[in-house]
């Protein structure tokens, strides 16, 4: 038992020994371990601060050339802001000049005038000196007479005042008819400054359209999807457009061809939708045609809201501003509609402004002068009295009314802006290369051509292609046979022989498809 106790002494002994010597040694360790530690934090301590130097230098070179580039930009801002200025002072000046010129001319006026006022003061002087000496006269003359013919005072004094009236009337006459000359040398120079003025600073496109438009295609590798097998694709779309499509040689191009510019719009857009979408054959070309016939109408709305805010007028009713849209897929003798409305309409405003008269009113007035021309149906009336009546019918102001149903003497002139209307209008359509009267002629006798088909029974739709020289005619299939098509065409072509008056020869193409349609529910 002692032993076991002291071998149980011995043992604590020991591990009290070892324990001790491990706390010694885990102290040494961990002492070393914390100088590791320490020593390493000083190291990233070392390269965090040359990384936040560098980091700090290639911020304050970044700062630096941010700081260069924008004092570059704000120089070149101040230096386009200084040209502006410059150009500013310089145009204020030809201002300037140009006003001080104006006022040299009203100084020299007013010098005429006051010349004139003292040549009649002069005039007066001369006839108060005539009228002394007609007096003197009359007073010898009165004793002669009384001496040699032993005339009364009284038939004396009425046979003087005969003479006197008829001499005084003579005078008067010629007094008047110069004054009279003069008022119309003055009020012609007059009239001609303010058209001449108005004409100068009224600037417009004087470009004509022409019966061509060109599709742009990104290789020559569409020509082959847009002509289709044996042809249809193409034929399926001058049926559904009536205009013709021409595909040369031309590089990445097809022409198309026709004299109403409204079919040749409708034929590009349906190209383009068809080339963007792939899917080309005649089902799929009738389906577009027909969407782009309806999209076209929208976008003669947008172009005639872009007029009317283009030009400031305000107020206008929606069918007017359509019919305004209308004009720009039209044209008189070879001069677009909207371009010589829109350039009447900024004269009229001008010359108004020059005479004191409504410039808003006149402007109005001058955009609205041909609407007659675009309204869908033929009228019996001419275009100047159909646009006097739709402009009275959406409630415009009569003034307006009279001078666009009067711009081409249909009617009396009953304001001011009347004759204004009917000047601008020959200043824009008599000037040199405005008007081709030969394209009005040619696109008159296409339009008679197509109306000349149209009276057949049976006909369905009629185009008048290769600039007249070719009529397609698409007729009703349960109306017209395959044997009455030949006679049919027969007839056409012996009809525009006998009515019609034309260069060369037209070739009648009538076309007859039947189509069986039924659905599958």
């Amino acid at each position: 038992m002692g032993e076991t106790v002291t071998i149980l002494i011995t043992a604590i002994g020991a591990l009290a020994i070892g324990v001790f010597i491990g706390r010694l040694l885990l102290q040494k360790v961990n002492k070393k371990a914390a100088q590791e530690l320490e020593e390493k934090g000083k190291l990233i301590m070392k390269e965090a601060e040359l990384t936040a130097e560098t980091l700090k230098k290639d911020r304050i070179l970044e700062a630096k050339e941010k700081y260069l580039q924008l004092k570059s930009e704000f120089e070149d801002e101040v230096n386009r802001k200084k040209n502006q200025i410059i150009s500013n002072e310089n145009k204020l000046k030809q201002k300037e000049a140009t006003l001080n010129a104006q006022l040299e001319k009203l100084k020299r006026k007013e010098a005429e005038v006051d010349s004139a006022k003292e040549n009649v003061e002069a005039q007066l002087e001369i006839v108060r000196k005539r009228k002394e000496d007609l007096e003197k006269k009359v007073d010898e003359k009165v004793k002669a007479l009384e001496k040699v013919a032993q005339l009364s005072a009284d038939e004396a004094r009425e046979q003087l005042m005969e003479t006197l009236k008829v001499e005084a009337e003579s005078k008067a006459s010629v007094l008047i008819k110069d004054i009279i000359d003069e008022a119309k040398l003055t009020g012609a120079k007059e009239a001609k400054k303010i058209v001449i003025e108005s004409i100068q600073r009224t600037a417009t496109e004087h470009a004509v359209e022409n019966c061509v438009s060109i599709f742009n295609i990104e290789s020559d590798d569409v020509k082959g999807k847009i002509i289709g097998r044996e042809g249809r694709n193409i034929r399926a779309l001058e049926a559904a457009t009536g205009v013709e499509i021409i595909v040369d040689d031309t590089p990445e191009a097809i022409i198309i061809s026709g004299f109403d510019p409204v079919r040749r719009e409708v034929a590009r857009l349906s190209l383009h939708r068809l080339v963007t979408d792939g899917r080309i054959h005649p089902a799929r070309i009738e389906e577009v045609v027909t969407k782009t016939t309806q999209n076209i109408e929208e976008e003669i709305v947008e172009i005639g809201e872009r007029t009317v805010i283009d030009l400031g007028i305000h107020g206008l009713h929606p069918e007017l501003i359509k019919l305004v849209g209308r004009m720009r897929f039209r044209s008189s003798y070879g001069q677009n509609l909207l371009q010589h409305s829109r350039e009447v309409a900024r004269l009229c405003a001008t010359m108004a402004s020059e005479l004191g008269l409504n410039a808003k009113r006149a402007k109005r007035a001058g955009l609205l002068h041909d609407i007659g021309k675009v309204w869908p149906e033929e009228p019996e009336i001419p275009h100047a009295l159909l646009g006097m009546e739709l402009a009275q019918k959406y409630k415009e102001h009569p003034e307006i009314c009279n001078a666009i149903g009067a711009h081409h003497d249909e009617i009396e002139m009953t304001s001011m802006i009347s004759p204004l209307i009917q000047a601008c209008d020959a200043i824009s359509g008599a000037r040199p290369g405005a008007r081709r009267e030969v394209m009005e002629s040619y696109i008159k006798r296409l339009k008679d051509l197509e109306a000349l088909a149209l009276d057949f029974d049976g006909v369905n739709k009629c185009y008048a292609i290769q600039a007249g020289r070719e009529l397609r005619v698409l007729v009703d299939a349960d109306s017209v046979s395959d044997t009455t098509a030949g006679q049919l065409s027969f007839d056409i072509s012996q009809k525009i022989e006998k009515d019609m008056q034309y260069p060369g020869q037209i070739k009648v193409t009538v076309i007859r498809e039947m189509r069986a349609v039924n659905y599958a529910k």
